[in-house]
C-alpha cells in the first residue's frame, strides 16, 4: 500500500522533494557500482587471458633468448607487489569500459526527468552514435599498436636488451585504445553544437584548413611511430568524419532556415517585418471612437475649465 502511494504522488515532469532525489540518486548509483562490481569479478577470472590478449602486439622473446638490438622485448613483472597491482588494475578498468552501459543508463535515468523533450531526443541520438564510433577508434588503435610497438623497440641500441614491465605495456595499450576512441567522437560532437543551434555548417567549413592541419599534427604525436602509417591510420578516418559531420550540418542549417527564415540571422541582426494585414473572413469596418460628452465651460469648484479641460492641462 505504501509504495502504490509513493507511485501515484509522483510527478510526471519528475519533480520531487530532496531527499526523494538524493534516494534516487544512491538507489543509481548502487546499481551502477553493482554492475561494476560483477564485470570485474568476471574479469579476475579470466585476467591471466586479457593480459595475453593486450600484450599480444608485443614481440616477445622466447624463453632462451635474449633481447639483442631490439628485435624483441622481454615482459616481466619489476617489483613483488606487481602482479597484484596489475591484475587488480586491468580488472577495474575492464569492468569500467565493458560495465559503461549500465551505469551511463542510471545516470541518464536520474538526469533525463528535467530535460525537456528535444534534449531528451538529442541525448538517445548522442548515445546511439556514441558507442560504435568509440568501438571503431578502439578497434583501429588495437590494429596499428603492433606497428607501433616494433617500431619502439627497432630503436633499442645494439648490445641492449629491452625489458618491459607488463604494467606499463598495458598502460600503454589502454592508452592508445582511450585515445583513438575519443578521437572518433569528435565530428560527433561538431553534429551535437550544430542541432543545438550553437555551431553552423558554414563556419565549421570555414575551419577545415586548420582542423585538417591539427588532426595530423595529434595523429603525429599520439602515434610513436616514425613512419606516416600511424599517423594516417588515425588522421585519415577523422578527416572524413569530420567533412561528413560539415557537410550534415550544412544540410541541417539549410533545412532550419527553410523552417524558419530567421533561424539564420545574427544575434544583432533584425529580421524583416511582415507589414501585410491578414485578413480572416468578412473584414470589418473600424468605427470612429466615440467623443467624450462635453463639459461645461466656467468655474466649478474653484478650477476654470475651458472646453472640458481645465486651466492646469
Amino acid at each position: 500500500m505504501l509504495k502504490s502511494a509513493r507511485k501515484q504522488e509522483k510527478d510526471p515532469e519528475g519533480r520531487m522533494p530532496l531527499v526523494e532525489h538524493l534516494r534516487e540518486l544512491r538507489n543509481r548509483m548502487a546499481k551502477g557500482l553493482l554492475a561494476i562490481a560483477a564485470v570485474t569479478i568476471v574479469a579476475l577470472v579470466y585476467s591471466e587471458e586479457l593480459m595475453q590478449f593486450l600484450t599480444k602486439s608485443v614481440p616477445t622473446c622466447a624463453p632462451d633468448v635474449t633481447s639483442n638490438g631490439g628485435n624483441c622485448a622481454i615482459v616481466s613483472f619489476n617489483t613483488l607487489m606487481a602482479p597484484f597491482s596489475t591484475t587488480i588494475q586491468l580488472s577495474l578498468t575492464t569492468g569500467l569500459v565493458v560495465a559503461s552501459p549500465i551505469w551511463l543508463y542510471q545516470l541518464w535515468a536520474f538526469v533525463a526527468p528535467g530535460l525537456h523533450k528535444n534534449e531528451k531526443k538529442y541525448t538517445y541520438a548522442f548515445v546511439g552514435a556514441a558507442v560504435p564510433l568509440f568501438a571503431a577508434g578502439a578497434y583501429l588503435a588495437y590494429l596499428i599498436l603492433p606497428i607501433s610497438v616494433k617500431v619502439l623497440i627497432s630503436l633499442t641500441p645494439e648490445g641492449s636488451a629491452n625489458i618491459l614491465s607488463l604494467g606499463d605495456v598495458l598502460d600503454f595499450t589502454l592508452r592508445m585504445v582511450l585515445v583513438f576512441g575519443l578521437a572518433f567522437e569528435l565530428p560527433l560532437v561538431l553534429v551535437m553544437l550544430n542541432l543545438t543551434g550553437v555551431l553552423t555548417g558554414r563556419r565549421m567549413a570555414g575551419w577545415w584548413r586548420g582542423v585538417i592541419m591539427g588532426v595530423f599534427v595529434f595523429g603525429a604525436v599520439i602515434t610513436p611511430t616514425t613512419d606516416p602509417v600511424g599517423m594516417i591510420a588515425l588522421a585519415g578516418p577523422i578527416t572524413v568524419l569530420y567533412f561528413g559531420a560539415v557537410g550534415f550540418s550544412l544540410l541541417n542549417d539549410r533545412r532550419r532556415r527553410r523552417n524558419n527564415p530567421d533561424a539564420g540571422l545574427d544575434d544583432d541582426e533584425a529580421s524583416v517585418l511582415d507589414l501585410t494585414p491578414e485578413t480572416v473572413g468578412a473584414v470589418e469596418p473600424v468605427n470612429a471612437p466615440r467623443a467624450l460628452p462635453e463639459q461645461a465651460t466656467g468655474d466649478h469648484g474653484g478650477v476654470r475649465r475651458l472646453n472640458g479641460y481645465d486651466d492646469i492641462t
